[in-house]
């Protein structure tokens, strides 16, 4: 079943501006590298009840979790989406970076140096395989079509790209990034990014919750551009979301639908986890489905499935940050980020971790 989702919150008026997401941001706490070990990560944990927090560290998650509780983590895989190219009628090196896979051998794509690349011009990669260049999209982006020539581009990702480390980690990425910037949970290729909030994540941390009785299922959203984006607009209502391809399984649709009738807490990790639940839920019930959400969360807004979520600490004006505020009142969720700033956290996508709860 394939759908496009364009799911609007419950809103009587634009209540946030994004000037209301603005806080000082200091850039020397963003972290370069992820905890070692991963879950040795700090941990600032909100009870939206009480409206309190305490720290901790991540690997002591597990005394927010009861048994029944769901965890739904995102397993999608970072894919070495730079590509190194050249024109196929002049021999100018173009970089080209993958964004997310339309169709069958159909990518959107974006260029460098863009004024160079046209509607069909052809491309060619290492191992035989070449691209066409068959449309235009917004933002400067092109829309290209792969032939392989016996070498599938999807294997040979591996030998001809590059990991596309976040635009805020101020260095080159290494081998090591292969698996620094990936989930311990990661399986479904298809991303730029992996869902920051996973990445505090290790087996024997999974292996305990899943001892105590806390279910761990999966959904896959390959995250794009959206992850990085940031809302330009005065009125946060008039930003357009950059779609993203997701799948529930059957079965983790069945188990969230059990729990939240057994009046358990479903727990996402990170934000494509919240978005692709809200964007496929009716009538409170999680469908299994494969789509392309473009849903756009900011604040006021009804959560119908997800009780909490667990999460890093954001940029001034993102994405992750208005959704964040939806679920935690946006001046009381500033105070935390400055306490939290106080405490030293690091912040951004291989930064210390927050659990709204």
């Amino acid at each position: 079943m394939a759908s496009f989702n364009r799911v609007d919150p419950i809103l009587q008026e634009d209540k946030i501006r994004v000037g209301d997401l603005d806080y000082d941001f200091p850039e020397q706490h963003i972290a370069e590298y992820p905890a070692q070990p991963r879950d040795s990560a700090k941990l600032l944990n909100i009870n939206r009840t009480t409206s309190t927090s305490e720290h901790h560290t991540f690997r002591e998650l597990g005394s927010y979790l009861n048994a029944g509780d769901v965890l739904v983590i995102n397993d999608t895989r970072v894919i070495p989406s730079i590509l190194q190219a050249t024109k196929s009628d002049t021999g100018d090196p173009i970089e080209v970076f993958l964004i997310r896979e339309l169709d069958s051998h159909l990518w959107d794509v974006r260029v460098s140096p863009p004024r160079k690349v046209r509607i069909g011009n052809s491309l060619q990669f290492k191992n035989g395989i070449t691209c066409d260049v068959i449309d235009n999209t917004v933002n400067g982006g092109r829309v290209v079509k792969f032939y392989e020539n016996g070498h599938s581009l999807r294997t040979s990702l591996d030998n001809i790209g590059s990991m596309p480390l976040p635009p805020h980690v101020n260095r080159e990425a290494t081998p090591e990034d292969e698996q620094l910037y990936q989930t311990v949970f990661a399986e479904k290729p298809g991303a730029i990014a992996p869902p920051s909030a996973g990445l505090h994540f290790t087996e024997e941390l999974l292996n305990e919750l899943r001892g105590k009785g806390v279910q761990v299922v999966p959904v896959t959203l390959h995250i794009g551009l959206g992850t990085f984006e940031h809302i330009e607009v005065t009125e946060v209502a008039k930003h357009s979301m950059h779609a993203e391809k997701y799948t529930i399984p059957r079965e983790t649709a069945e188990i969230i639908n059990q729990a939240k009738a057994n009046d358990n807490r479903i727990i996402a990790v990170g934000s494509s986890v919240v978005r692709t639940l809200e964007s496929s839920q009716f009538e409170e019930q999680v469908i299994p489905q494969d789509g392309w959400t473009d849903l756009f969360i900011y604040p006021p807004f009804h959560f119908r499935v997800v009780d909490g979520m667990i999460s890093n600490f954001h940029e001034p004006r993102s994405i992750s940050l208005l959704l964040q505020s939806a679920m935690y009142d946006v001046s009381k969720l500033l105070d935390i980020y400055r306490e939290a700033i106080e405490q030293e956290y690091r912040l951004l996508t291989f930064g210390d971790a927050l659990f709204i709860l």
